[in-house]
């Protein structure tokens, strides 16, 4: 096996798939099963690395819990010496545990449906590749017993649970005695539910699947158990939910709740520096002594130029300098720190891990831009702290206003530690000028009238949602800096050669009478898990007359969409589902990793002139006109 194939094998995840679609509480397919992720008290934690962020951490401790001490990588089996994959037997159980998830399997030659724990069912395992672990059918008539397959159906709620389907109870028409053998068939081959038949051996009862989704699964399901399937546990006193049908490997079955920080730099001592970039380690020092054994023992080869007591006391200059940690302004407020860090484009902060390059604003749009900035390299570390079921959190302004009962838990207990992930990359910030922002929003008298509108859809969104209607609206500000994201990452993802889904934005966006305020900026970037970051290529279209090019081009495909007039027309007042105004698939939206607000607050009339002539005055960019 060559070593791409060694490094491709068959169940196998990327880091960042454990937390944006593979992580805890999941269903991940393997060529035989179907498996759940289970929670973080299964985990085997020897292989994994501590990943050092201290704002993030922060900010994760606010969220969930004090008892978080640290962020750390997935399990990863360690390399033998000839850089392959270890193959030991030992190091072969090194990753992420499982456990089958739906129990009920079907046999695909008799029909048979029943759980695994009927004993139906043998497992046969391969102790040197455990993917191809499957179950058979040894009963069933044949000369060989066929390998069964999940079955494709599901229930859960908006509380986070997930369970096996209720078989019996629904081919009975509730709970009754018979426990006869089940068994399901296929009568078309589009594979849709009112194709599928469930039938009893025993009573002879059958009902098609259709029956469980809709208004009628509402009438012939019973009430959600409370079931956690990754924490082998019920919640004590059951669930007020109803349950609801879904299909195995259906995106709403899981979406995860994560936190990201950018790694910034706070010192241009670069003693201190180092400190910071190795303070996963530095922190367990108590003593001079201790820094003396890590010496010895290879931990402080970056730190060869240095004394010991220099570094104990660098060290000692952090510790007394770091805030307390329900007091620290960084847990409240993850971006304004960076923002700082960007619109001040000090060059002597430049590190390893961030390195910034300031240059001139766009060409032909100096009177709208105070600078742009390269981010030539950045590190981004994300966390996965939770996920949520059937309801979206992107559905939800911030993260704390998720309801805590639609929020699932990672473990059974308090978490002293949660998966993350870092990335390295690249980027291009772009600072808006504030005095052509607020002239904008003083000379343009529709701007009152469209902002009292806006708002008047936030309000009727959240309280759809049983929200707070009146905070968290973003305003017109972040509505011209969101939409101007998106347009540009459109534009730029033709010609930098990253897909259009690996490309993120960052918006940072306050307005004067705002803590910390005022904020105006845009960063783009992309990013990857190798430790090298990224190829350069989106920096390479920062330059002032390269990235003038693009603007050029973004705007003016902001003008006509292929869906207008009726994109254009668009207003969020037309319906309580929507928060975007002119805007849509076929000229602002983006991919669902890529927006930080799932593609809400969106409105490309705010950037020019559109073909719906009442918003010509909106527009920002007048020189476009």
């Amino acid at each position: 096996m060559s070593k791409s194939q060694a490094k491709n094998k068959i169940g196998e995840l990327r880091p960042s798939q454990i937390l944006f679609s593979s992580g805890v509480g999941s269903v991940i397919d393997l060529p035989n099963l179907s498996t759940m992720v289970m929670g973080l008290d299964d985990w085997d934690i020897t292989h994994t690395a501590e990943l050092g962020e201290e704002r993030l951490l922060a900010a994760v401790k606010k969220e969930l819990s004090y008892q978080v001490k640290q962020l750390l990588s997935p399990p990863i089996p360690p390399e033998s010496n000839n850089n392959l994959p270890n193959s030991s037997e030992d190091t072969l159980k090194v990753g992420i545990p499982v456990a089958p998830f739906p129990t009920w399997v079907l046999c695909p030659r008799c029909r048979l449906l029943a759980p695994l724990q009927s004993q139906l069912f043998d497992l046969k395992s391969d102790r040197y590749r455990l993917d191809q672990n499957r179950y058979v059918h040894s009963s069933c008539k044949g000369k060989y017993p066929p390998t069964v397959i999940p079955a494709r159906f599901l229930v859960g709620c908006k509380h986070g649970h997930l369970d096996d389907f209720p078989w019996h109870y629904f081919v009975h028409k509730g709970n009754k005695d018979c426990k006869g053998a089940l068994r399901l068939y296929e009568y078309g081959v589009s594979g849709s539910a009112t194709e599928i038949e469930v039938k009893c051996d025993a009573c002879g009862a059958s009902r098609r699947m259709s029956d469980a989704f809709g208004e009628l699964g509402k009438k012939h399901l019973p009430q959600c158990r409370g079931r956690h399937p990754h924490l082998r546990r019920f919640d004590e006193g059951g669930c007020t939910e109803q349950m609801t049908s879904l299909l195995l490997g259906a995106s709403n079955s899981w979406f995860p709740i994560t936190l990201s920080a950018l790694s910034i730099p706070t010192t241009v001592n670069k003693l201190g520096q180092l400190v910071d970039q190795h303070w996963t380690i530095l922190e367990k020092a108590t003593s001079i002594d201790i820094l003396a054994a890590f010496r010895q023992i290879g931990q402080l080869k970056n730190f060869a130029k240095y004394t010991d007591a220099e570094i104990w006391e660098q060290i000692q200059q952090k510790r007394s300098s770091s805030p307390e940690e329900t007091d620290a302004p960084e847990v409240r407020d993850i971006k304004t720190p960076e923002w700082k860090v960007f619109s001040a484009a000090d060059t002597s902060l430049n590190t390893t891990d961030f390195w910034l390059t300031p240059v001139a604003a766009p060409k032909g749009y100096e009177q709208y831009f105070d600078k742009v900035v390269l981010v030539e390299r950045l590190r981004e570390v994300r966390a996965l702290i939770g996920f949520t079921r059937i309801e979206s959190p992107g559905d939800y302004a911030e993260i704390g206003e998720l309801p805590e009962q639609y929020r699932a838990s990672l473990s059974r207990h308090e978490p002293k530690w949660i998966p993350a992930s870092e990335v390295r990359g690249e980027g291009i910030f772009l600072q808006f000028r504030e005095d052509a922002i607020g002239q904008w929003l003083q000379d343009t008298p529709v701007l009152k009238t469209y902002n009292q509108q806006s708002f008047d859809a936030h309000r009727r969104w959240r309280r759809a949602r049983s929200l707070d209607p009146e905070v968290n609206y973003p305003g017109v500000r972040y509505l011209l800096l969101h939409s101007f994201a998106h347009a540009l990452m459109r534009q730029l993802a033709i010609e930098c050669g990253y897909t259009a889904a690996s490309l993120r934005e960052r918006i940072y966006s306050k307005s004067p009478s705002d803590d910390n305020g005022p904020m105006a900026g845009v960063l783009i970037y992309t990013a990857a898990p190798d430790s090298e970051g990224t190829l350069g290529g989106l920096v390479s279209l920062g330059e002032p007359v390269t990235l003038g090019r693009h603007i050029d081009q973004a705007l003016e495909q902001m003008r006509l969409c292929a869906s207008d007039p009726l994109c254009a027309e668009h207003s969020p007042l037309q319906s309580a589902n929507s928060l975007h105004w002119a805007a849509c698939h076929a000229c602002l939206f983006s991919p669902e990793t890529s927006c930080e607000r799932g593609n809400k607050y969106l409105d490309r009339s705010l950037l020019v002139r559109t073909v719906k002539a009442a918003e010509a005055k909106l527009a920002f960019f007048k020189d476009m006109d």
